[in-house]
């Protein structure tokens, strides 16, 4: 028998305003950082989960400070009882009467709850010696049901229609997981498309792409139309026809404006729209796919809960499913998100667009391939080239694929030097830009966010 004996959290950021990576039409200068969490115990293994909230700078001590508050649930716990039963853990969390009234079951303690549920699964996947992808797999369909709170869900998505989902994909899990170690996991590419990259920077990156093996890329829009088209102009003469560009306006638009903007970028056979509206705005994401037809409407990146996701399929407002590694209440939740997407027939792309989602999320649609849908077509997993080499196993991206991960784990674990180095504000990164700098909303604190 062993317990935690300490949760800590470390406010991890990383100056990539410097260069306006992940610069959009709503988030004009990003620093890409983490809420980092690490669960230890007493065991003689020495074995530790770590898990994180991504965010894009201030406030992300905010969210670092809701996971410490988690600390006084976990440490003294048993762990086997924890990493046993992982799907009353999850319920046992989400469902505690004081802290769903901070929510209930969205925001900041929603999120912090998720880090935590990741954490988790990151040990167990480490104490089993497998990959969190295999470790799932390998799950029998029961298990993996019981994984799932269906509270909310079942006017949409019953218990037995999960368990029949998961067993006539069962037959093909041995097969499938061949394939994906032979041929990979699609990957897109946004590289080449952040708004704040020039012409000149975007044609390189876009050439570079194709070169690659990407067979999708994504330019953000939104900011202004003649921009845009511009932009579009330059990226479809670029990679020619036969190669996929989206478009990801990052809830800019009202629903009028997104179509009426949709109408003038639609010449460039645009391979999906991308969070055209406020992100809990069902019908107007509705609206906008009447609207934009035959061009799909993909959302999911800011969706806080399971429930926003089965409305969203209900009503028809999203053709792309978007899941977050880091947005929901961890694996559980996005297990029962995927379970919802494969009743309705909706493809899954991830969001991937921030620092450690690419590593954690390839898990979650490696699974969803070998034990869920059962299908790669037309999916894809976002690919960022940004931050992976702060991570204990960086993403395998080449020949425009995901290639599976082999150590044991959820994927999430930094490397000890990038936790001590780019901790905010005092770590080494952050004190020589103060320095050389002194500029800069993240750097210098601004606001009680950053006290």
């Amino acid at each position: 028998m062993s317990t935690i004996t300490a949760l800590s959290t470390t406010d991890v950021r990383f100056p990539t305003s410097r260069d306006l990576d992940g610069s959009d039409a709503m988030n004009a200068d990003p620093d890409y950082s983490a809420a980092y969490v690490v669960l230890q115990t007493d065991a003689g293994d020495q074995l530790e989960g770590h898990g994180f909230v991504f965010t894009i700078g201030r406030g992300n001590n905010v969210q670092a400070a809701a996971i410490e508050a988690l600390g006084p649930f976990l440490v003294g716990r048993n762990v086997e009882e924890l990493l046993g039963d992982m799907g009353g853990t999850w319920r046992w969390l989400v469902h505690d009467s004081q802290l769903r009234w901070l929510g209930p079951e969205k925001g900041v303690m929603h999120m912090a709850i998720g880090a935590v549920v990741n954490a988790l699964w990151d040990l167990k996947a480490k104490r089993e010696g497998k990959p969190l992808w295999a470790l799932l797999a390998a799950m029998s369909p029961e298990e993996l049901v019981d994984l799932v709170d269906f509270r909310y869900l079942s006017d949409a998505l019953t218990r037995d229609q999960a368990l029949q989902i998961l067993i006539d994909a069962q037959p093909g899990r041995a097969k499938r997981t061949e394939e994906l170690l032979a041929t990979g996991y699609p990957a897109y590419t946004t590289t080449p498309g952040w708004l704040g990259y020039s012409d000149e920077k975007l044609e390189r990156l876009a050439n570079e792409a194709v070169a690659e093996g990407f067979t999708q890329i994504k330019l953000k829009v939104g900011a202004n139309l003649q921009d845009d088209i511009r932009r579009l102009r330059i990226a479809r003469a670029t990679v020619g026809p036969d190669i996929k560009i989206a478009v990801d306006a990052n809830q800019r638009w009202d629903v009028a404006d997104a179509i009426e903007w949709m109408g003038h970028l639609a010449e460039f056979d645009i391979a999906w729209i991308e969070e055209p509206t406020s992100p809990d705005d069902i019908l107007g994401h509705a609206a906008i796919s009447r609207g934009v037809a035959p061009i799909p409407v993909a959302t999911g990146e800011h969706c806080q809960n399971r429930v926003l996701f089965k409305q969203f399929l209900q009503a028809d407002a999203l053709q792309v499913l978007q899941i977050d590694a880091a947005r929901v209440a961890g694996v559980n939740e996005n297990i029962a998100i995927l379970l919802l997407a494969a009743k309705f027939g909706v493809r899954v792309c991830p969001h991937a667009g921030g620092v450690g989602l690419c590593e954690a999320v390839q898990h979650l649609s490696m699974f969803d391939f070998i034990a869920v849908s059962g299908s790669k077509e037309d999916r894809y997993i976002e690919f960022v080239d940004h931050l992976h080499e702060h991570f204990i196993e960086p993403i395998n991206v080449h020949s425009g694929a995901y290639w599976p991960p082999s150590k044991p784990g959820a994927g999430t674990e930094m490397l000890r030097r990038t936790l001590a180095d780019f901790v905010f504000p005092d770590g080494v990164e952050w004190v020589d830009d103060l320095v050389l700098s002194g500029t800069g909303a993240t750097r210098t604190p601004s606001s009680p966010l950053e006290v």
